[in-house]
């Protein structure tokens, strides 16, 4: 027997428009469509919203870790299913968990984890990002250089399988150590090549996006500037259309002027979409961890090295959007689309996710008029309540 829902009394925005005094219909975890009232099936068990909004789950495609756990220092199944609890918790519904710069082995039961995840079907996870080895040492950021080597033909090989056991999966990669065939090989294989930690001048990265390279890892951070005789990476990312870039929006990792400018002047029809970069923070009373070793001090919403370098955000996607749109000044909707639909497209999943469509996944969140949680919903089944 089927299960209906009928979401009544809630403002709904399906990834482009709102609708007032409308009725969400979902049925066996699937959206069946926006309704009058009157319209509404016989047969729904109905659910008073009063008065939330209704939005689209978010997707978040840079995930470090949550919930007090680091995917790098527990590269499991168990850790999958702690990091998405976390962040479900913020109105996170699907999300990659994602792997920083590390060994062999470790990268191997990671990819073993998420194999594992996909077919116990976990709520919210939606893949993998290997964000290194393969990155550049001029721009390594947090990333231990001991770790930092060229892809291999094992590599690649790594990669190419890793895209069939977990279905969907992303690598943020630097043109100092991948090469163009290798960039093309992997976005054969359905694999999202991203990217980023990398010194490549405007030419490069336009030649590494002709061979499929379609995202930006962390727009500003890690790249090489936008200058006035050299447009360097940050330039390529925006003048683009073929690339979208991911965005950490905390006011640390790029001042709010800088993220205004960057939203303006990005050419379609490639977004800036955001990622919270989050590490075990999220979620958890932490004051710091380690990574590979070195120690992380968590202090005033920054996620520092003892020198400084940022290593990671300490922040959530719901705080992410109440930053771009309070400080930054950008439109709620616009907003909610970087969360959702917009790296559902880089995803390649807007069919399934993204957008409160008939016919896809009946993932959404309910905020109060002043965007605070009130619920997330992940397959039409409620994964949380504040």
């Amino acid at each position: 027997m089927s299960d209906i829902k009928a979401i009544a009394g809630a403002r709904i925005f399906d990834g482009q428009s709102w609708h007032e005094e409308a009725v969400l219909v979902v049925k066996d975890g699937q959206v069946s469509g926006i309704v009058l009232p009157e319209e509404v099936p016989p047969a729904a068990r109905r659910v008073d919203a009063a008065g939330a909004l209704l939005v689209p789950g978010f997707i978040d495609l840079q995930v470090n870790g949550g919930g007090g756990v680091l995917f790098n220092d527990l590269p499991e199944i168990d850790a999958i299913e702690r990091i998405c609890a976390a962040h479900a918790r913020f109105g996170t519904t699907a999300l990659l968990a994602t792997l920083i710069t590390d060994g062999l082995e470790v990268r191997a039961r990671a990819i073993e984890a998420g194999h594992q995840a996909r077919l116990a079907h976990v709520p919210g996870f939606l893949g993998l990002h290997l964000e290194g080895p393969h990155l550049s040492i001029v721009r390594k950021g947090v990333h231990d250089a001991s770790l930092i080597r060229p892809m291999s033909e094992a590599d690649l090989d790594a990669m190419l399988g890793c895209a069939h056991l977990v279905e969907h999966l992303m690598v943020t990669v630097a043109a100092e150590n991948v090469t163009t065939d290798q960039v093309r090989r992997m976005r054969e294989a359905g694999i999202i090549v991203s990217l980023g930690h990398t010194d490549a001048d405007y030419a490069t990265v336009l030649r590494y996006a002709d061979a499929g390279a379609t995202t930006v890892t962390h727009l500003y951070n890690a790249m090489s500037p936008l200058g006035h005789r050299q447009p360097g990476m940050l330039g390529a990312a925006l003048a683009d259309g073929r690339l979208s870039a991911g965005l950490i929006a905390d006011g640390f990792h790029v001042d709010p002027v800088a993220i205004g400018i960057a939203l303006r002047a990005k050419v379609g029809p490639g977004r800036v979409f955001l990622v919270t970069d989050a590490m075990s923070t999220i979620g958890s009373d932490m004051s710091g961890f380690l990574l590979n070793g070195r120690e992380i001090f968590r202090k005033d919403g920054r996620l520092t090295l003892e020198n400084g370098t940022l290593a990671g955000a300490d922040i959530d996607m719901l705080s992410s959007i109440q930053f771009l749109h309070d400080e930054v000044g950008v439109a709620l909707d616009e907003v909610l689309r970087m969360a959702a639909s917009y790296p559902a497209d880089v995803m390649g999943i807007s069919a399934r996710k993204g957008r409160l469509l008939p016919g896809l996944d009946a993932d959404f969140v309910l905020l109060t008029p002043e965007l605070e949680m009130v619920a997330t919903v992940i397959g039409g089944r409620e994964v949380y309540r504040a």
